[in-house]
């Protein structure tokens, strides 16, 4: 007998983790003032520019002496940015517990050559924090987008460290509290947490790690495309709107129409409770369900943003086959898009929690997995 399907479906199946969706409110027609076909060092796109900037410092709330740029490549642009420009001055530690952390791992080593400390944690977990020394340059991603495990705080980071913090927190930004005065570098890229569109990246640097650019030079060549120094001092234009390379202004528009957004949810407060409801629709449906858990072990640890889940029936026998089938049983019902685990990731589904998603669409969701999840419970018996 088939598995009933749901009374209520999600009124927006888009819950990938990047691009995310839009904010609720979204219309295309709101882009409609964007300067296109002008240019962007022409006023009105140093305006939007730096509007885009202080209007980041001023959601996130992110200190007055800190830079703000936009940059090219998205948040990778922005991290290997603060790679090649600021390591190598000192000792460095590499922090991975998921694809992307793991990522940066491979850049430091083999790219840049560093003999670096590496800790790694599996899938779901995170490494010991409280081993990390600080006075080291440490490199870590806050949110773990593919493994849906986050730092929890930043306690661990000395106030009076010696090394600088750079903090890949693409999928934090607008969902988590991050402690400024303990990260020296921070990045981001648009289409995370606010739906942005792709291709923009931010860099955030505090006097630290200014200071460490106007009086180190590392050893290897920098391409433009990454130079944030000239004559030894900080191109102080890329934080001020004048990009590298030129921007999407319709980009810029859309993060603009985003950012007022956010303000009228209640800035980042409003999107943290946003998240976090998210998130609790998803564990409330998962504490009534023994087939299904969490994939991150400690809930101090848990995403609020990128939630992964995985299964853990007995009957599955090939975990990965199983999940992509329920994932694509979602999506061709028009319920939800994007939502298969990561690729390097272990089976499962990956449920976009950010601010931008209602939970309304969660809860609505968690039922219609259940239907796929028996639905082929339902195919494997069939074929056994």
């Amino acid at each position: 007998m088939a598995t009933q399907e749901p009374a209520t479906r999600p009124a927006n199946p888009r819950f990938s983790s990047g691009p995310c969706a839009k904010p609720p409110t979204f219309d295309t027609t709101q882009l409609s003032d964007a300067p296109l076909g002008r240019s962007h060092r022409a006023a009105v796109g140093k305006e939007r520019l730096k509007a885009a900037i202080e209007g980041t410092r001023e959601v996130l709330g992110i200190p007055a002496d800190y830079r703000i740029g936009i940059v090219p490549a998205s948040d990778t642009g922005a991290v290997e940015m603060a790679m090649w420009n600021l390591l190598g001055a000192r000792k460095v530690e590499m922090l991975a517990w998921e694809s992307f952390g793991a990522g940066w791992v491979t850049d430091v080593v083999k790219q840049l050559k560093l003999d670096a400390e590496v800790k790694t944690a599996d899938y779901g977990e995170i490494v010991d924090l409280a081993g990390v020394d600080t006075d080291n340059d440490v490199v870590f991603t806050w949110n773990g987008t593919t493994s849906g495990v986050r730092v929890p705080n930043g306690d661990w980071i000395k106030a009076d460290r010696e090394g600088l913090t750079i903090c890949d927190a693409t999928s934090a930004a607008f969902a988590q509290d991050l402690p400024w005065d303990k990260l020296d570098v921070t990045t981001f890229s648009w289409q995370k947490v606010l739906g942005g569109e792709a291709a923009h990246g931010m860099l955030i640097l505090s006097p630290r790690a200014v200071e460490r650019l106007e009086s180190y030079a590392p050893a290897w060549p920098l391409p433009k495309i990454f130079r944030l120094t000239k004559g030894g001092k900080l191109i102080e234009g890329i934080f001020e709107g004048a990009t590298i390379n030129t921007p999407s202004m319709l980009a810029v528009e859309d993060y603009l129409l985003a950012l007022d957004w956010a303000r009228s949810v209640g800035g980042l407060q409003g999107l943290m409770a946003r998240a976090y409801a998210n998130t609790k629709a998803v564990a409330d449906f998962v504490e009534l369900h023994d087939w299904v858990d969490f994939l991150a072990h400690d809930p101090a640890t848990m995403s609020n943003t990128s939630v992964c889940l995985k299964f853990t029936d007995t009957r599955i026998a090939d975990g990965a086959v199983f999940a992509k089938s329920v994932a694509k049983r979602l999506d061709a019902e028009g319920i939800a898009y994007d939502i298969g685990a990561y690729r390097d990731a272990p089976p499962g589904l990956r449920i976009w929690c950010g601010g931008t998603v209602e939970t309304s669409d969660i809860e609505a969701l968690m039922p219609w997995i259940e239907w796929a999840f028996q639905s082929e419970i339902e195919a494997l018996s069939e074929t056994a």
